[in-house]
């Protein structure tokens, strides 16, 4: 990850602004890499704020705590920060041999029967009623199913839009669901936002894992991983009113020799061609997001003002991964549950030396722990660039005022 060195002590709190974002993507158990992130963001910035939330897939999990929080931000952090250390498996997806067998089972019966009336149905090849069950405790919807916790932010000013990214397995479109900014109705090709009270069900679609996990009814009809046509990651915080974002991905950027060489010398294990596909559905596009977004800063920055037709100066920050956190997941494989470790390794997880598709699956609290660590490292390393973007004030005295250009983010 490219970055300034901190300054070391604790940096000056954020002036009183409601135009930052916070935007979280996908990456299953990778997500812990943003909460580790996030606890030493707030342990250095104690009084940040991020009015606009926006998650996908499993960051759509971290935005809605977030946005659902009562109390300090920074209180509702260090709660989040807890959680994750907690997770496994099992409090994610049925791990037990039965419950593995049987979903195995019945998607073999299904591909056999050849389209009979008799298949049975299957909606993903794990069982996702622990997450639900976990994010029903914690975020407490009221009896309409409506996440009391928002609103409530919302009437109190602490929070100005919470955005969950779902995609619509009938209509193929992105479909953005957003609660709070009036006015923020938008439609592009292949996304478009609608308004709602933000459920349970909205976070479940978000992260549901294409074939793993199974997809959820929202209104209209079927609903699926946040992640797959997300091809504008920054697209909804500016329709919000986004004048600086802070995203964090999960994903490393290989840019050494060692991390472009060949992870399999032998035809490809299904884990591998899995691993690819999702690397590419979830591909986040932050960079050509960003490459646009600074062409377009450009462009404003030589016209006068009457003539930018709205447009405004918008500034990024992405922070990723300083490791690869696919390769990182194949030291913690062996103590995965038995049952499910050895489905994992029926499809090659073994095979390959960057099981990505398993890291999305690892949440191991040895793993777990291990991305809390880097992203709070991360943060650290990113200090001087987080200083410029949380309190502009404070990064122009040191002298930190360029955005992250290397990685900035597109206009919708």
């Amino acid at each position: 990850m490219d970055a300034f060195s901190p300054s070391g002590a604790p940096d000056t709190p954020s002036p009183a602004r409601d135009d930052l974002a916070l935007v979280l993507v996908g990456g299953g158990a990778r997500a812990a890499y943003q909460v580790g992130f996030l606890g030493e963001l707030i342990r250095r910035h104690p009084t940040a704020r991020f009015p606009i939330l926006v998650g996908t897939s499993a960051g759509a999990i971290n935005a809605t705590w977030l946005a659902a929080r009562d109390g300090s931000l920074a209180g509702a952090i260090r709660d989040l920060v807890e959680h994750w250390r907690r997770q496994r498996v099992d409090r994610v997806f049925r791990v037990d041999s039965r419950s593995l067998a049987g979903l195995v089972a019945r998607w073999g019966v299904r591909l056999l029967s050849g389209g009979a009336t008799f298949a049975p149905q299957v909606r993903g090849l794990l069982d996702t009623a622990p997450l639900r069950a976990s994010l029903h405790q914690r975020l407490r919807p009221n009896h309409n199913g409506e996440i009391a916790g928002i609103a409530r932010n919302l009437a109190a000013g602490r929070l100005r839009a919470l955005a969950i990214s779902t995609s619509s397995y009938s209509t193929g479109q992105s479909v953005i669901w957003v609660q709070g900014a009036d006015p923020v109705d938008w439609n592009r090709p292949y996304r478009r936002a609608r308004r709602a009270a933000i459920t349970v069900e909205h976070v479940m679609a978000s992260a549901a894992l294409p074939l793993f996990f199974p997809a959820v009814r929202l209104d209209d009809g079927w609903y699926g991983d946040g992640g797959i046509r997300m091809m504008a990651p920054c697209s909804a915080p500016v329709h919000l009113g986004a004048r600086r974002i802070l995203a964090v991905s999960n994903r490393h950027r290989a840019i050494t020799r060692e991390a472009s060489r060949p992870v399999i010398h032998h035809y490809p294990p299904p884990a591998q061609i899995g691993g690819q596909l999702l690397n590419a559905m979830f591909l986040d596009d932050l960079d050509h997001d960003g490459l646009a977004l600074q062409r377009l800063n450009s462009l404003i920055r030589f016209l006068p003002p009457d003539r930018r037709q709205g447009l405004h100066h918008v500034e990024l920050v992405v922070i990723r991964p300083s490791e690869d956190l696919g390769r990182l997941s194949l030291k913690f494989e062996p103590q995965l549950p038995r049952a499910f470790r050895y489905l994992t390794r029926g499809l090659g997880s073994r095979e390959t030396t960057s099981p990505d598709l398993l890291s999305l699956l690892m949440f191991q609290p040895d793993y777990i722990q291990r991305l809390l660590e880097i992203g709070a490292a991360d943060a650290v390393a990113a200090g001087a660039r987080l200083a410029a973007l949380l309190a502009p004030e404070v990064g122009a005295a040191r002298g930190h005022t360029e955005p992250d250009t290397a990685r900035p983010a597109r206009s919708p």
